[in-house]
Formats: C-alpha cells, sequence, structure tokens
C-alpha cells in the first residue's frame, strides 16, 4: 500500500483546469518532488495536499485512509513555505515549541523536542535570538525546524529555498537531505530547480500543464525521458525530429542531418513514422576540423562555431551546421574558447542516442 496516494486529481477554477487527472502514488519514507515550470500546477497540487485548496473531483489517502475532505489541522502535516513564515517577536526557541504549545504539551515534553530538532539542525546556541538576527539560511533551519518538531505523517515544502543564494542553497540541500535521511519523514518538495531537485529526490514527478508528464528517478527522467517536454525541461537537449522505417538489417531513423541503424533503435522496432531523438550535449564529441581525433563516433558533422559560453570547468558551445540547425555539446575550457565562426567536427554514438517515446 501506497503512503500517499493521490488518485484522478482534477482542479478547476471556474472554466480553468488547473490540474487534469493527477494520479501519484508516494513510498513512505521518500524524499519526493514536484518539477516544473510557473503554472504547471504543481502548486496547485501541494496546497491539496495540505488542504488549502478543494479538489474538484479524485481523492487523497494516507496510508489507505480518505482525507481528501479533512481540515488542513487534522492532517497532521508540517509545511515550510518560500517566505519563511516565523514570528518576528519570538525567539527561536518559541518559534520551533509553538506547534508543541497548539498541541497542548506540557513543559517537560515541550523543552525536550524543542532541544532536540534545535541539535538536528545545528541551531542550539541560536535558540534565544530573534529572526532578524539571524541569516537567510538560519530562518530557513528554523522554519524546518518548526516544520518537523511535533513529528508530522508528511512535511511539504513549497520552494523553501528560491530566496537563497546558489551557494546557500546547495549547501541547505546538503543538509535537507542529511535529515531526511536521519528522520526518515515523507518529503514532498516543490520548485522549478532541475538541480535541485536532481540532487534531493528518490522520486521526481515532472508537471506540465496541470498533469505529470513522467514520474521517476533523476537518472531516467534524464536518460530515459518519457516526453519531448521531459527531455528538453530536465538538462540540455539536442532533440532531432525525423522519421523511423524498417530495413533488412533492422529500424532505421532519418533525420534531415544524418541517418542511424541497428541494435540502439530497438526500443522503436515495434513503430514506425515521425520520431524524435534525443542527443545531450555531453554525449557530444568536439574537434577542430583539422583534428579529428577527438571527434570520431557512428555520427560525425560539420559545422562553425556560433557562440560560446566559458564556466571555468568547461564551454559551453553552440555549433552550426550547414542547413542552419545548431547543436548544443561542451568543450574543455582548459585552452580557453574556440573563436566564433572557427570551423569544428562533432561526433557522437549510436548507443547515447535517445528515442523518444
Amino acid at each position: 500500500m501506497a503512503f500517499i496516494d493521490i488518485r484522478d486529481i482534477n482542479k478547476f477554477y471556474g472554466t480553468m483546469q488547473a490540474l487534469h487527472n493527477v494520479s501519484l502514488s508516494i513510498t513512505k519514507g521518500s524524499f519526493v518532488t514536484l518539477l516544473g515550470p510557473s503554472g504547471s500546477g504543481k502548486t496547485t497540487l501541494l496546497k491539496i495536499l495540505a488542504g488549502f485548496e478543494d479538489v474538484s473531483s479524485g481523492d487523497i489517502r494516507l496510508e489507505g485512509r480518505d482525507i481528501t475532505a479533512l481540515k488542513p489541522e487534522k492532517r497532521n502535516f508540517g509545511l515550510v513555505f518560500q517566505g519563511y513564515a516565523l514570528f518576528p517577536h519570538m525567539s527561536v526557541f518559541d518559534n520551533i515549541a509553538y506547534p508543541l504549545k497548539v498541541r497542548r504539551k506540557n513543559r517537560d515534553q515541550i523543552s525536550s523536542q524543542v532541544n532536540a530538532i534545535l541539535e538536528l539542525v545545528q541551531l542550539n546556541k541560536f535558540a534565544r535570538r530573534k529572526p532578524h538576527e539571524l541569516s537567510g539560511g538560519q530562518q530557513q533551519r528554523v522554519a524546518l525546524a518548526r516544520a518537523l518538531v511535533f513529528e508530522p505523517d508528511l512535511l511539504l515544502l513549497d520552494e523553501p529555498m528560491s530566496a537563497l543564494d546558489k551557494k546557500l542553497r546547495i549547501d541547505l540541500q546538503d543538509q535537507l537531505r542529511d535529515i531526511h535521511h536521519r528522520l526518515g519523514t515523507t518529503f514532498i518538495n516543490v520548485t522549478h530547480d532541475q538541480e535541485e531537485a536532481m540532487h534531493m529526490s528518490d522520486g521526481i514527478a515532472v508537471m506540465n500543464h496541470g498533469r505529470i508528464e513522467q514520474y521517476d528517478s533523476g537518472h531516467h527522467l534524464y536518460r530515459k525521458p518519457g516526453s519531448r517536454f521531459v527531455a528538453d525541461f530536465i538538462g540540455k537537449s539536442n532533440i532531432f525530429e525525423g522519421a523511423l522505417t524498417h530495413t533488412a538489417s533492422g529500424p532505421q531513423f532519418a533525420a534531415a542531418e544524418f541517418k542511424l541503424a541497428g541494435a540502439d533503435l530497438d526500443a522503436g522496432a515495434d513503430r514506425i513514422g515521425k520520431a524524435e531523438l534525443v542527443v545531450r550535449p555531453e554525449d557530444i564529441r568536439l574537434g577542430a576540423s583539422s583534428d579529428t581525433a577527438n571527434a570520431v563516433g557512428d555520427i560525425m558533422l560539420s559545422g562553425v562555431v556560433a557562440t560560446s559560453t566559458y564556466s571555468g570547468d568547461r564551454v559551453l558551445y553552440t555549433v552550426s551546421l550547414p542547413n542552419g540547425r545548431t547543436i548544443t555539446t561542451y568543450g574543455s575550457a582548459r585552452d580557453g574558447a574556440l573563436l566564433t565562426d572557427a570551423p569544428v567536427q562533432i561526433a557522437f554514438d549510436a548507443k547515447d542516442c535517445i528515442l523518444l517515446n
């Protein structure tokens, strides 16, 4: 039995449908992220889980029990908001203790549980400070501690790190993942940040226009995307449009730029017609046109450097092909970037091509 079972959820705001038959089963103790662009429905789904929004149809079950109509305060779920929502006049200790006081815990229980969670989030020495005396990262940990102190069945996080700078965000991701491992509480996180989702999650539900396009591990979403949207949204990708046909040697994919045949296309052996092939930038090798040693593969194409973006450890190139098509790939940054309009060759292997379903 799934810990959280979301079944055929539809949500209408007047005539506008925000969620379309959304179903998702979540295992107990897992860290799940709802990932998608603005307007994809991820926050609406989180609000429905929290009890802040009613469903138009469908139901939600917690360990088999229907909680669809249950009030938020009856769900025993912890919430961490984007804006932290700390009480400015209360100390860190009192902010964290607040949910326990509401639940009428006695003084000894409150002291024990608050001190334990302060240690977990490494804020013991800040217990008497007010929120304005803390950094953004420390405030976020206070909000997290307050949401966990009463031992919720489920923790819901609504883009909790979006206001932090990149380095602090990465540090907090590590801390949050560590806390999740130590507690074993089920976490559901909402974000539009792909790196954050990949870094922390056991499972990621990619949402688009109120639907779940694919629910999978980060690795499978990247290497086995179920749709063009997922392939395009998760990381960088080169998507070739073409057609699948069958030859004596097996299936063949033909695009304007190349043809590809063989065992690596077996996933499409049962269909013919229009098809799309994905090649990730890191699977494409780049070499100067005078030196093909670094650009050997099943497919080889010639072009010129259109743009280059230096990032210290590598360079991201856009290569323009003779037919006007552009390809994204990476190159070494050791000797700096290749010049614009420099002739280059790119190459990739059939085994690295991903045929979209």
